[in-house]
Parts: structure tokens; sequence; C-alpha cells
């Protein structure tokens, strides 16, 4: 059974492969069953009773994977549940606040209920904790951004939850931009080395460099990369490094080299960061150490 054309069409709308999702799906509740069948439910519940289960967050935050958890319930019901979304991705959400109302077999709802809700609490909680730094830099010109440093085989649902929660994506694979880092300048003898390698055999390619030093981002502007990212930089050096891009840009006439923050930040940052003058604040604990967002699942008798 694959997904219906609802579910086909929210995934759609959102801006995720049916194809990945589907297959992402199977695979967890594949997972959970472990060849077998859901043994509590099959001796508890009738075969043919029929509830309704409500996702309820149990705390304050943002939405994401509403319509991934919507496909949870779709699969393993084979198309027999009734799934309304009541909440979408990218809301603020509070306690109490229902997310998405299923009504079906019994069995299949408690089935499904776990996937969806780890999926769902995950994906909610990445969008929450980018939510909290994008309205700490509201009022910069800076942006959070997420890195790499994703769940394997979740990074196209993670990166995901990052835009839901108003942060905007890195690259998303090794192939689509070039990121320039410090173990690649040791290899290739130098930053400027580096960068001018990359540009030989990829000339049409995004190519972001890391600096850590005002040194080697003089070096790297004068090679001419398009982004830079000041590693393990305070503050103070940021600014400098700002005011550094900027003059680079008038005496080339050329547009200004963006520059993103990255290194150790933390919450309480970001404000002081964003006023810099930086152009992205990379965050890597938005995918790799985001708390779960609390959302339970409540049945009743249809």
């Amino acid at each position: 059974m694959s997904l219906r054309p609802a579910s086909l069409a929210a995934l759609e709308v959102a801006g995720l492969d049916p194809a990945y999702v589907e297959a992402l799906v199977r695979s967890t509740v594949a997972e959970d069953l472990d060849g077998g069948v859901d043994v509590t439910s099959a001796a508890t519940v009738p075969a043919d009773q029929r509830s309704t289960m409500d996702l309820v967050a149990r705390g304050t935050g943002v939405t994401a994977g509403v319509p991934v958890a919507a496909a949870v319930f779709d699969i393993v019901s084979e198309g027999d549940a009734e799934v309304a979304v009541v909440t979408g991705d990218g809301a603020r959400v509070s306690r109490g606040d229902v997310l998405l109302t299923v009504s079906g077999r019994t069995r299949d709802l408690l089935t499904a209920e776990r996937t969806a809700l780890n999926l769902l609490c995950h994906l909610s909680g990445v969008a929450t904790a980018t939510a909290q730094w994008a309205d700490a830099l509201e009022g910069t010109s800076a942006k959070v951004r997420d890195t790499r440093k994703t769940t394997p085989g979740l990074r196209v649902l993670e990166k995901y939850a990052v835009r839901c929660g108003g942060g905007v994506n890195h690259r998303m694979s090794l192939s689509d931009a070039a990121l320039v880092k410090d173990n690649h300048v040791v290899a290739a003898g130098g930053v400027a080395a580096a960068f001018d390698a990359v540009r030989a055999m990829w000339p049409g390619l995004l190519v972001e460099v890391e600096v850590d030093s005002l040194g080697q981002l003089t070096e790297v502007l004068e090679a001419g990369a398009d982004l830079v990212l000041l590693d393990n930089f305070t503050p103070d050096q940021m600014r400098l490094a700002v005011g550094i891009a900027k003059e680079h840009a008038e005496h080339a006439g050329t547009p200004r080299a963006l520059l993103e923050a990255s290194g150790g930040l933390t919450l309480p940052d970001a404000a002081a960061v964003g006023a810099t003058g930086v152009d992205y604040v990379a965050v890597g604990a938005l995918t790799h150490s985001a708390p779960v967002l609390d959302i339970g699942a409540d049945l009743r008798p249809l």
C-alpha cells in the first residue's frame, strides 16, 4: 500500500520527497515490529475496534513533521485511517494544542503511535531549538544556519525542521557546495592553495573557506572566496572581520563575501554575535543536540 493522495500532497506541499518519507517510515515501522506483530495490542484490543487518537502538545514549541507523522498512520493502517491535520508545521504551539487527529482501527493507531511520535517529537524539537536562535537574532542581519551534524538517514527531515523553525540550511551534502576546512588546508599546503584547487576543479560551485585568524581571512578574500567561516572568533574579532570584508569589497569593486560565525556558540551568545554584522551563525546543536518537543497521544472511543 503506497501513500494515499492526501498524504502525498501534504508531503509535496512541505517540499519533502514522498518516496523518501515512505521508505523511511516503512523502515522505522519494520524496526519496531522486528518481523512480528504488536503483541500487546493484538492481545488487548479486538480486531474490529475503532478509535480516535489525538497527538497533543505537552509543552511549548514549534511544530515540524506533522505530515510525516500522518504518513506513518496512513502506511500502518494501509489506507484505512482517516487523518486530519489540525496544526501544520512551523506553528508555535502550547500545552494542550492538538496537532493531528486520526481515526481508524485501534490496533493500527497503537502500532503506529510510537513511530509517529518519535519522528514528530524529534523534528519539532529541532524546529523549537532553531526558533529560539531565530528569535534571539531578531533585529540583526544574521540568520541561524544548520550544519551536516545530522542523524544518519534523517538529514532531509532535520534540515526541513530547521526551516520550519525559521533557520536556513547549509549545504545538504558533500557535493552541492564546497567547504574548505582545516584538514583540507593542511593537505593542500595552505588556505589559498586549497581554495584555488577547489575553484579550478569546480569553477561554478559555491566555495566556503574556514579560517581561524584575520590573516587567513585576508588571504582567502584576495583569493576570491564566496563565503568565509570564522572559526572560534570572538565577537570583537567577528566585528573586525566584517570590516575587513567590507573594505576588501570596496577596493575590489565586488560584493562583500558572506561571513559565517562558528565554533562553540551558545544561545546566550546569539545577540552579541548577530550584532557584529556576520551573515550566518552556524549551530550544529540544532540537529545533534536538540531536546525533543514533548508530544503525547490520547486515545478516545469513536
